[in-house]
């Protein structure tokens, strides 16, 4: 019988700089195109030593999916003080033909152990096991001890919004959870309960008018939250023949081509009011000032940075600029200053992992680009975060 070989384009650009290894053949008379290809990924530990995560996000693969993959080369081909373990872990590996799916489970499996030579021992028994996942699954209980997890402290959390809803994560102390349900689910209609707890909740923390007035629930006493009031500001581009020269104590001195300079207070009298609340733009350095008719210094520069991007600027970072905090893009203890073109408004988690100094890249920072902090990715790229695209810059000058 005649064997033809045939080549998967796809398997070949996921697994380009290791193609040596994982171009494969196979005989059609025994195996179908599909089968084919998870032929090619049973026994992925040789292919794993050259893996590289700008291949497989090239080729669209999922991030969940290459930081796995990342953490299994880590694994098998990093650097470790267990060399001998490790190269046993590679042949063991091999010999009983364990999946990438199989290689994960095991390292899920090892989270809770703590000391290195006991992971890398139970890491090579697993790997010892014949068979399929389920088989894994099923021995692994026997082998790796159940680690004893701490109760979760009590947190609350909120979801990406969607459709005009957001979830919202509590996890309370017990008695706390049963006296918000009791009280929850006192009077319950017709229908079905989940929205009426909901209703029911809402009054209890004051967002929702207590309609019976009767005293059995916080809120006929006093609200316990403040509901959001929106806060109309209003955003005007400054020309580009406008130059921003300066400042003169807490305003803003803008130089015109006729040679003159005029105050942004000025400016914003005679074209637009004074009665109004207005923040000004310019095309190039972003936001200039904020203007009232009373003084915010104190929050003027915080309230700018908010409306020139409404979110943190990291990717798909869901945070919005009321709930970050103000970092300077040049970090204060490098020289920077506390001016609008320094500043950004990120949340907890990414001011603190921002990269400060530009000439060491691990997890991107953020910079000023034409007037919009934006983030810069360890490898140079600039991204923008589209979760909330209605940013100062974007809607006067659509960036």
């Amino acid at each position: 019988m005649r064997t033809l070989w045939i080549v998967f384009p796809v398997i070949h650009r996921i697994f380009r700089p290791f193609s040596r290894v994982f171009w494969f053949g196979f005989s059609v008379a025994g195996m179908n195109p599909f089968a084919a290809l998870v032929a090619g990924l049973t026994n992925p530990i040789e292919t794993l030593e050259h893996f590289d995560a700008q291949v497989l996000n090239a080729v669209g693969c999922s991030p969940a999916r290459v930081r796995e993959w990342a953490k299994l080369h880590a694994v098998y081909y990093g650097k470790t003080t267990f060399t001998r373990k490790q190269a046993d872990a590679i042949t063991v590996a091999r010999s009983t033909q364990k999946s990438l799916d199989q290689l994960a489970y095991i390292e899920s499996r090892l989270v809770g152990v703590k000391d290195p030579g006991q992971k890398w021992d139970l890491r090579l028994a697993l790997l010892s096991i014949p068979g399929d996942y389920k088989t894994l699954q099923r021995r692994a209980k026997t082998i790796v001890p159940e680690v004893k997890k701490p109760a979760p402290k009590p947190a609350v959390g909120f979801g990406r919004s969607r459709k005009k809803r957001r979830p919202i994560i509590i996890t309370a102390r017990e008695e706390d959870a049963a006296a918000i349900e009791y009280a929850s689910r006192r009077n319950l209609g017709d229908g079905p309960a989940g929205p009426q707890m909901y209703e029911t909740f809402m009054t209890i923390l004051g967002l929702r008018p207590n309609e019976d007035n009767e005293a059995t629930t916080p809120a006929s006493v006093a609200p316990a939250v403040a509901p959001a009031v929106p806060r109309p500001l209003i955003l005007v581009p400054l020309p580009d023949y406008i130059t921003i020269i300066g400042g003169d104590g807490d305003d803003t001195i803008l130089g015109l081509t006729d040679g003159t300079t005029i105050t942004g207070a000025d400016y914003l009298t005679q074209h637009h009011g004074a009665d109004l609340e207005v923040a000004v733009f310019h095309p190039q350095e972003g936001p200039v000032n904020l203007y009232d008719t009373q003084r915010f210094a104190n929050r003027k520069q915080r309230d700018l940075a908010r409306a020139t991007i409404p979110t943190c600027p990291v990717p798909e970072c869901r945070h919005t600029a009321d709930n970050c905090q103000v970092h300077h893009i040049r970090a204060w203890s490098k020289g920077g200053h506390t001016n609008m073109d320094n500043l950004a408004m990120l949340c907890r988690y990414h001011n603190r992992t921002n990269d400060d100094d530009p000439d060491h890249a691990y997890r991107g920072r953020v910079e000023n680009i034409r007037g919009t902090p934006t983030w810069r990715s360890p490898r140079g790229h600039l991204v923008a975060n589209t979760v909330h695209p209605y940013g100062a810059m974007t809607l006067l000058y659509g960036r």
